[in-house]
């Protein structure tokens, strides 16, 4: 009987050992699952930050598309007006040049008759009047202000 005594004692100082050992695994475990648990919940609040930064920061992205759009818009038309002017400001110097400085005048251009006019106007027809376009009869387009 001693020597199942000896046998039950030590299978015993085993069972506890290993009792013991399972225990502060259990407690290192639980340890780590926390910690990872607070590093989860970290994680999660920062990628909601990040998220919430990406959004804010598309959302900026559009206004300034959208800015930048309309002063695309504003600045075509500025430069169309800017031709515009431009031409109107040729013509009236060209119309001044007629009186002040004959020399420097340029005479517009000839109608360019289509085959059936200039059959028309040998035979003694007139041609068809044109009413030129643009600002007073110029031919310049008008400026949208």
């Amino acid at each position: 009987d001693d020597e199942k005594k000896a046998y039950c004692e030590a299978e015993l100082d085993k069972a506890e050992d290993k009792q013991k050992e399972l225990e502060l695994s259990l407690k290192d475990s639980n340890t780590a699952i926390d910690k990872m648990t607070g590093d989860i919940e970290k994680l999660t609040t920062e990628i909601a930050e990040l998220e919430a930064g990406i959004k804010a920061l598309d959302k900026s992205v559009a206004e300034a598309t959208e800015q930048r759009k309309k002063e695309n818009t504003e600045y075509k038309d500025l430069m169309a007006s800017d031709g515009t002017a431009k031409e109107v400001l040729a013509w009236a110097k060209n119309r001044l040049n007629k009186f002040y400085n004959p020399k420097l005048y340029v005479p517009p251009p000839e109608a360019q008759m289509s085959e059936e006019d200039r059959v028309a106007v040998s035979m003694g027809g007139t041609m068809a009047p044109t009413v030129a376009g643009g600002i007073a009869g110029t031919g310049i387009g008008a400026a949208s202000f």
